[in-house]
């Protein structure tokens, strides 16, 4: 599929490493927005995540992407949404950025690379794309924090496996879970993602919950359904 159509924008995706997926519309339509004035989306891909906050928020949104076809990307679907004036996309590793950018945000937020030590593929863009070699957790985190307001917070959606060396990675550097869901195919299986958001703030309770996406396959469950009906035209 070269495009796919949303509600109020079209991602299309025909030179991009990785697709429009589950976990992005998941991260976009979870993470709290609030009051948020200022957003980066870290590895912008499609422009998918940043579309969708941009849509759910009044914040001016960034998105940054290390490789140049999926900048180039992100930057023609943003361009043709209704979102183009408050979304900017830069060609741009998060280090780099990280060391350069003035703006400091009130969210950030990543679907990022995840796959480690696994076979990886040909072709190079879907690797960069897959693989955390690109954007390591803890760069991830250190760099990230860096960015932030004082009272802001970082999101991420990442594989179950890898939530013990996350929150490893984020007490190291002072912080804390104050939101986490984690995520359940069907009924009866293993939680195989979580999205959390992570804060300095000491003093904030976290919660906690689950998400079920199908009773079976192709059948959304109602708290799918209710969480993504903004965005998928058939929800």
């Amino acid at each position: 599929m070269l495009s796919f159509q949303f509600k109020q924008f079209t991602v299309w995706q025909d030179r991009c490493g990785m697709k429009v997926g589950t976990d992005g519309v998941l991260l976009g339509a979870w993470v709290a927005v609030g009051a948020c004035k200022t957003i980066l989306d870290v590895g912008s891909g499609t422009g998918l995540i940043a579309l969708m906050l941009a849509q759910r928020s009044g914040a001016v949104v960034d998105a940054i992407d290390l490789d140049e076809a999926a900048f180039l990307q992100s930057r023609a679907n943003v361009s043709a949404s209704p979102f183009a004036g408050r979304i900017n996309v830069y060609h741009a590793s998060l280090a780099a950025y990280a060391s350069t950018a003035e703006r400091r945000y009130d969210l950030v937020v990543s679907n990022p690379p995840y796959f480690v030590r696994s076979l990886k593929s040909p072709d190079q863009q879907r690797t960069m794309a897959r693989h955390a070699d690109t954007l390591p957790l803890p760069c991830l985190v250190r760099d990230s924090l860096s960015l932030l307001t004082p009272n802001g917070r970082m999101a991420f959606i990442l594989p179950s496996s890898r939530e013990d060396e996350l929150m490893d990675i984020a007490g190291k550097h002072g912080l804390n879970p104050i939101r986490k869901t984690e995520v359940i195919p069907r009924p009866g299986a293993l939680p195989k993602r979580f999205l959390i958001e992570l804060s300095t703030d000491p003093s904030l309770p976290c919660s906690t919950g689950l998400l079920t996406l199908e009773e079976s396959r192709h059948h959304y469950t109602p708290a799918y359904r209710e969480l993504t009906r903004d965005f998928y035209l058939n929800m």
